[in-house]
C-alpha cells in the first residue's frame, strides 16, 4: 500500500510576498499632475536656472543705465560703483604728455572716432591707474559725451571671462572702457590668450563700443622668467617667445611712466597742499618732503600723496573726505 505524501507548509516569505502583491493591487493609481502644477514647476525651474546662470542680459542692460562705473564679476554680474575712488586730473603732476595723449584717445573713442587700446606701463606709484580714472571722469563730463562713457573694472584673475563681458556689452548703446589694473602673467598662466583673442585675432574681436585700458609694471606683461624659460626649453624658442611677448603689441597705444625727478616730486607735494588748503612754510615743506622720500627710498606720486596724508594729519587738516 502506497504511503500518503504529506504536504509541506508554505514558506513565511512566500506568504509575505503574496500579501504584498494583494495590498499593492488594492492601492489606487497615482493621479497625474494637472496643468497648474506643471506650470508652477516650470516657473520654479526657470527661476533656479536664472539664479545659477547669473544676471540675464536684459537686467544687466538696465543696470548699465544706473551708474557710470562698474565692477565685473566672472559669473556674469556687473556691480555699480556709486563713487569712484579717483583724484582730480589737475593733481597728476609730471605726466603731462601721457595725460594729454590718453585724454585725446579717450575723447576720440567716446565720440565715435577710431581709437586704440592703451597699455600704461612703467614705474610703480606714478599715477597710471589714477590717470585712467581721471581721464574717464574728464571726458565723461563733456557736453558732447554727456555721461555715455562707462568705466568697467575687470580683475586680473577674471581675464578668462572677458569674452563673456564683451558679449554683454556688445548689445548696449553706451560706450565702455574696460579697465584692468596691474595686469601681468606669471608661471604657466595661459589666461593671457583670452585677452589676445579679444584685442585682436578672435572671430568676433572687440566690439566697436568697447576699448581696453590696462596698467602694468611690465612692458610685455609677462615675467622675464617666462620668456627666458621659453628660450631654454622650447623646440623653436624664437616662435615661443614671440607668441608670448606679442600680447603687448596688440595694444595700439603704449604710454611709459618713469621715475620722477626731485623737482617733479616737490611739484606733486605742492599741488596736493594747494588743492587741500594745507598751509606750511615752503622751505619746511620741501625739507620734510625730501626727508620722507629718502626714508621710503623712492619718489613717486604715491609717495607724495602718502606724505601729504601724514602732513595733513599732523596739522589737523581734513582732506575733503578723500
Amino acid at each position: 500500500m502506497a504511503k500518503k505524501t504529506k504536504s509541506k507548509p508554505a514558506r513565511p516569505a512566500a506568504k509575505k510576498t503574496a500579501a504584498k502583491r494583494r495590498s499593492t493591487a488594492r492601492q489606487p493609481a497615482a493621479a497625474a499632475p494637472d496643468s497648474a502644477t506643471l506650470e508652477r514647476i516650470a516657473r520654479a525651474l526657470e527661476g533656479i536656472s536664472a539664479h545659477l546662470s547669473g544676471t540675464s542680459a536684459p537686467s544687466a542692460q538696465a543696470t548699465l543705465a544706473g551708474a557710470e562705473a562698474f565692477v565685473w564679476h566672472p559669473e556674469g554680474r556687473l556691480t555699480p560703483v556709486p563713487k569712484v575712488s579717483r583724484v582730480d586730473l589737475d593733481l597728476l603732476q609730471g605726466i603731462d604728455r601721457m595725460r594729454d595723449t590718453l585724454i585725446d584717445n579717450t575723447l576720440r573713442f567716446a565720440t565715435g572716432l577710431p581709437a586704440n587700446n592703451a597699455l600704461l606701463w612703467g614705474a610703480r606709484g606714478m599715477g597710471k591707474s589714477s590717470l585712467v580714472k581721471a581721464a574717464h571722469a574728464h571726458v565723461n563730463a563733456r557736453p558732447d559725451v554727456a555721461g555715455t562713457l562707462k568705466l568697467i573694472e575687470i580683475h586680473r584673475e577674471d581675464i578668462e571671462s572677458l569674452p563673456a563681458l564683451m558679449t554683454l556689452l556688445r548689445a548696449s548703446d553706451d560706450r565702455f572702457i574696460v579697465f584692468c589694473d596691474d595686469l601681468s602673467f606669471d608661471g604657466n598662466d595661459a589666461s593671457y590668450k583670452s585677452l589676445k583673442a579679444v584685442l585682436e585675432g578672435g572671430i568676433e574681436g572687440r566690439p566697436d563700443n568697447v576699448i581696453l585700458y590696462a596698467t602694468s609694471n611690465r612692458r610685455h606683461l609677462l615675467a622675464r622668467e617666462m620668456v627666458e624659460n621659453e628660450r631654454s626649453t622650447a623646440i623653436n624658442p624664437g616662435e615661443a617667445v614671440e607668441e608670448k611677448v606679442s600680447l603687448s603689441d596688440r595694444f595700439g597705444l603704449w604710454l611709459g611712466f618713469h621715475k620722477c625727478s626731485q623737482d617733479e616730486f616737490l611739484a606733486m607735494v605742492r599741488g596736493y597742499c594747494g588743492h587741500y588748503g594745507i598751509s606750511i612754510d615752503d622751505d619746511a615743506l620741501q625739507r620734510e618732503a625730501l626727508e620722507w622720500s629718502t626714508t621710503r627710498g623712492s619718489r613717486s606720486g604715491r609717495v607724495a600723496w602718502q606724505f601729504v596724508q601724514d602732513l595733513a594729519g599732523r596739522l589737523k587738516v581734513r582732506l575733503g573726505g578723500k
